[in-house]
This record gives structure tokens, sequence and C-alpha cells, in this order.
């Protein structure tokens, strides 16, 4: 499940990436490998989880739509996104950011290497790292909550810089945590840092995922808008995003790709 090569898609002017080579139902885990390279080579890479209130949000936001163009693995964690796909004839199996994360902390395990965590209230930082303690006890693991200030931002970098991890997950919500990594990344160039947006929370028991069955009918952002009513305006981007999906040229319609938007990296 190796990926030789990623291709470099267009949704709505967004960048997301998938493999060439490999079939729809082993594209998570292909990431996945590509990720444990990259910390293997000390490469180091930013990788964003896209959804589509990520993508609408970039459509506003121009300093956003930066943050994914830099970004050296933009894959599609939201249903939206694999249904747009889906409308260019690309099938792509859904990659969630916390199954992402949870099987890259398994290989962290294996491989031995340091693992960091960023993000969330001082007692959600706490018990998510408790948690993975218990699971994985032999994992080498840093973690620190997300409730700090310019002047002790500092002061971490130095500790997560002293600690050297392989691999960094950052929750601090989305966008502000994909900003984070991109203007702190280059104090560790090697690593590979991932936005978890509230995976913390799950992992600390206060939030839980949606039921499996909701996951399967990719209902899992109507479960989340259940646990956090919220986010209601937030999810107002949805109808927008298929909107301007559907109205976009058929695949059979479209002309062929420009070179400049369908390259390989």
């Amino acid at each position: 499940m190796l990926i030789s090569s990623l291709r470099t898609h267009r949704i709505l002017g967004v960048p997301v990436h998938t493999p060439e080579d490999l079939a729809p139902e082993q594209t998570q885990m292909g990431y996945c490998h590509w990720i444990l390279d990259r910390m293997t080579a000390q490469q180091g890479a930013q990788v964003i989880t896209c959804n589509a209130e990520m993508v609408m949000g970039a459509q506003q936001d121009p300093s956003f739509l930066a943050v994914l163009e830099d970004a050296e693995l933009v894959l599609p964690d939201g249903a939206g996104v694999v249904w747009a796909l889906g409308r260019r004839g690309i099938r792509v199996q859904r990659t969630p950011g916390i199954e992402l994360a949870e099987t890259l902390l398994t290989m962290a395990h294996q491989q031995g290497y340091r693992v960091a965590f960023l993000g969330g209230k001082p007692e959600i930082s706490t018990a998510a790292a408790e948690r993975w303690q218990q699971a994985l006890p032999e994992l080498t693991l840093w973690s620190h909550h997300g409730y700090f200030s310019a002047a002790q931002e500092s002061q971490i970098l130095v500790q997560l810089q002293t600690y050297d991890p392989q691999l960094v997950l950052v929750g601090l919500g989305s966008p502000r945590q994909e900003f984070w990594i991109q203007a702190h990344r280059a104090a560790m160039p090697g690593a590979v840092w991932i936005g978890v947006g509230g995976s913390f929370d799950i992992w600390a028991g206060v939030k839980q995922r949606a039921p499996a069955g909701w996951r399967a009918h990719q209902l899992e952002w109507l479960y989340r808008l259940y646990q956090e009513p919220w986010r209601w305006r937030r999810m107002l981007a949805l109808p927008r995003f298929v909107w301007q999906v559907m109205r976009q040229p058929s695949p059979q319609n479209r002309r062929p790709p420009h070179p400049d938007l369908d390259q390989h990296s």
C-alpha cells in the first residue's frame, strides 16, 4: 500500500492530493505509509485533513488557501470532498483525521518514534495523553494544552525542539491549527505536523465519535452538529459547497485539465 506518487486535484480551487496507484479502499492506509516514510526520512511535512467547510473557508480567505497550497499533503477527510472527487471520476476512501492519527500513533509506537500532543484544555490534553500511554505503554509522548499566551508560546517551542518529536499532532481547531503549524513548523523541519481538530476531546472521553452506522452513511457531520449545536452557522458552508460543486461542468463536458492544475508531487 505504498504511494509512488501523488496527484493534485482542485476542488473549487483548493488542492487535494490522491494516490495514483492504489485502489480506493487502500488510500487511507496508503496515506499513513506516505507519512511514515516522511517521518523515517526526516523530510517533514504539513498534513491537512480537508473537509467542505475548509474548502469554503479557503475561498473566502486567500491566506488560508495559501496554507493549503503550501502543505505537502492535503487529503480528503470530509464526505463532501470525497463526493466532489467522485463526481470527477476520482474514487478514494474517506480519511478522517482522527483515524489517520490513531493509525500513525500505533505506527510511531512500533517504530519507537517520539510523538507530541499540543492543544485542548489542560485537563483534556492530559487525559488524552494518559489514554494513549495506557493503550501503548512504550509510546514516547509529550503533551501540552492549547491555552497559552504569546509569551508562553516561545517556551513551548523550545520544549518541543528539545523533545524533538517525529510526529506532532496539533488540536487547536481549524483554521487556527493550520495557520499555527505553518508559522512554526520550521522550528522542527524534520517532523510531520498534523492538525487533528477535536480528536483530543474524543480521546479524553469528553466527546464521542458518531456511531459506526452514522459514519457508514457519511453522517458524521450531522452527529457532530447534534453534539455541538453552536456549530450550525459554520455548517451553512455545506449546502453552499454542494451548490458550487454542482454548478461546475460535468466531467464529460470539461476541457482537458490545465497542466498547472494537474501536477504530480
